[in-house]
């Protein structure tokens, strides 16, 4: 997918600007094939308005309580599968360097299952994918619908054969 950030501020006398008009490359990763990471905005505590329209600083994936994170997530369609000889040691290892924190959540003996401290805000774009819970519920979703997850333990699984675009609001929260 495409992705184009503009990124505006106000000037010392009030005046709205531009700062920045961009293609965003994708993040990509062979744990996760055919997907891609659109990392658009985010920080790891409160802005402070008014900006300078610079990137606030973020440390992973994952915002810290009383940061964010908006992102585009693609989810392979369930055609594209992981290479047998893929060698598993090196894809955390780039999965951990190209998206920090993204690999302490996944349970290896669950594949695709994670739980974070986030409330995440998510809408489907284009596409469909299904949504498991940890009690092995699911949910079917397609373009238009929303999910907001409360910190629970999950799953995305796309089982079409087209790819699935989302858009991803984390919040971050803290956990108990």
């Amino acid at each position: 997918m495409n992705v184009r950030r503009v990124v505006t501020r106000r000037t010392a006398e009030g005046k709205s600007v531009f700062v920045s008009d961009e293609p965003l490359p994708p993040v990509t990763v062979g744990l996760v094939p055919g997907g891609e990471f659109h990392i658009i905005w985010g920080a790891d505590q409160t802005v402070q308005l008014p900006s300078d329209g610079s990137a606030p600083p973020m440390q992973g994936w994952f915002p810290l309580a009383g940061g964010f994170r908006f992102a585009f997530v693609t989810l392979g369609p369930a055609t594209i599968t992981m290479p047998a000889d893929l060698d598993m040691a090196a894809a955390f290892a780039e999965l951990n360097q190209k998206l920090p924190g993204l690999a302490e959540v996944i349970e290896p003996e669950h594949p695709g299952m994670h739980t974070t401290d986030t409330i995440d805000i998510d809408l489907v774009i284009s596409g469909e994918v299904w949504l498991e819970l940890d009690d092995g519920a699911e949910r079917l979703l397609r373009a238009g619908d929303c999910v907001v997850q409360n910190g629970t333990r999950h799953a995305w699984r796309n089982k079409s054969s087209d790819p699935c675009v989302l858009a991803v609001a984390l919040i971050g929260a803290r956990g108990g």
